[in-house]
Formats: structure tokens, C-alpha cells, sequence
């Protein structure tokens, strides 16, 4: 059987009016748990806004689930098994919870005979079954963010981009998002998750990636990245200082592979 990465970014260049955010830059994303860190600035955005087919590559290639995709018609395919949840995301202020999702399903084409079902499936994943009426324009700061992790988590997509998804959720709510994550992982799909959080990369990520102008300063697993700290750096964990050790004194990296 042939196997191929979920996505695939070779020799990416990528950015905003006359200034690159990215240059040449190769990744490699496979199934499992991907955690995106980096300072504010460092790319991350554009990366993820490139991943989901938002933002067409200046130059090199974007390939997902084993195609290149050089054309809308192939960026529209992609986007049925792509999932996305930017940090801020627009919504029908009236449209209640499941009406929300199941138009971010329909948006995705997910087949109309299963996309009710879908939409009570990923409500129950962020515990948001008994809420399912409320109007969106109600909801707090944590309700929202739990409602866009199921607007992007519905119909089971193959790869999943999460910018700061657990921005405004109580430590319970965090526990239940990062078990849901690894049991979608298990089902396999590839889940990239981008994040402050460092604490969030040690525990739900399989593999890390640390971004700095634009360029992967580190790839490994998260016990590679708390190795390479260092005594003098700050943070009050050794995957904390290995962030900010990799942040000050590392390199940039040919490839990485998530």
C-alpha cells in the first residue's frame, strides 16, 4: 500500500503585500498530534491559513493527501477532509450552536445524509449537548471557543488545524479537549495544534515544531525539546526552557517532519 504525508510543504514561500512571512520553507505533516509553538509573528498564522488552502503558496508547492494542489478546484476537494479552527472565526450572531455547526458542515460538504448526525456527534466531543440551542451571539468566551472546535471537528476531517484552541477554557474543559484530541488521533487523523500553551504541547503532542521568523527552528518530540535546556533560560519547566533555549540559540532546520 502506498502511503504518503497528510500534507506536504516543499520549498514554501509565503506572505502579505511585499513582505514574505515564510521563505522555503519544507514540512511534513503525518497522523498524529503536531504542536505549532512559537512567539507572536513567527508565522504560525500564515502557515496554518496555507495548510487550509486559504492562502495560495507565492512559490513551491502545497500537497495534501498525496495531490498537489494547483488549482481551486483541487483546493476545494482538499477542504472537504480539511478542519479549521482560526483564532478568531465569524458566526452568525442568531444562529444557534447546531445551527452554526451544521452550516460549517454543510460549508465542508459533508454528505446531507449524515450531516445531522455529524453535528450531534461533535457537540457531544466539547460537551455542548445541552446547549445545543442557545443563540451564538449568548455564548462566553469559553462556550464560543468549544463551539468552534466542533464546527471544525465535524464530519471527521482528515487534518485538523487548530490556532489557540484552548483560549478561554476552565482546566476541566482543557482535560476534556485535549482527550478528545487524542482520540481523534487515534482514529487517525493529523492534527496540528498551535498554541502559548507549552504545557499543552507536553502533554497532547506526539511531535513539536518551534517557528521563529518564519523559519522551523526545532523539530522532535516534546522530551527532545525540554533536552535541550538550558539552566540559564526562563520558564519554570524543562520544556519551557527548551522552548526558550531553542528560541534564543537555535538554528533554522532543512525539513521537518510532523
Amino acid at each position: 500500500m502506498t502511503t504518503y504525508p497528510v500534507a506536504q510543504l516543499t520549498a514554501l514561500t509565503q506572505g502579505y503585500g511585499a513582505r514574505n512571512i515564510v521563505e522555503d520553507l519544507n514540512l511534513s505533516v503525518q497522523p498524529g498530534v503536531t504542536g505549532l509553538l512559537g512567539p507572536n509573528g513567527a508565522g504560525k498564522t500564515t502557515l496554518f491559513r496555507t495548510l487550509a488552502t486559504i492562502a495560495p503558496p507565492r512559490s513551491g508547492e502545497l500537497a495534501l493527501f498525496g495531490r498537489p494542489v494547483t488549482s481551486e478546484r483541487g483546493a476545494r476537494a482538499a477542504r472537504r477532509r480539511i478542519g479549521y479552527l482560526p483564532q478568531d472565526f465569524g458566526y452568525f450572531p442568531a444562529f444557534s450552536i447546531t445551527d452554526f455547526v451544521r452550516y460549517c458542515a454543510w460549508l465542508r460538504e459533508v454528505p446531507a445524509k449524515h450531516a445531522e448526525s455529524a453535528t450531534v456527534d461533535a457537540l457531544a466531543a466539547v460537551g455542548l449537548t445541552d446547549r445545543s440551542r442557545d443563540r451564538m451571539k449568548t455564548l462566553s468566551g469559553g462556550m464560543l471557543r468549544r463551539a468552534g472546535i466542533a464546527a471544525a471537528i465535524v464530519g471527521s476531517p482528515s487534518l485538523l488545524l487548530l490556532d489557540e484552541p484552548t483560549v478561554g477554557l476552565d482546566p476541566a474543559q482543557r482535560l476534556d479537549f485535549r482527550n478528545l484530541i487524542r482520540s481523534l488521533a487515534r482514529a487517525g487523523a493529523a492534527i496540528v495544534l498551535s498554541t502559548h500553551l507549552v504545557e499543552d504541547v507536553g502533554v497532547a503532542c506526539d511531535k513539536v515544531l518551534v517557528l521563529s521568523d518564519g523559519r522551523v527552528v526545532h523539530s522532535g518530540t516534546p522530551q527532545q525539546l525540554a533536552d535541550l535546556s538550558s539552566s540559564a533560560a526562563p520558564g519554570d519547566s524543562p520544556l519551557e526552557r527548551g522552548y526558550m533555549t531553542v528560541l534564543g540559540d537555535g538554528g533554522p532546520t532543512e525539513e521537518a517532519a510532523c
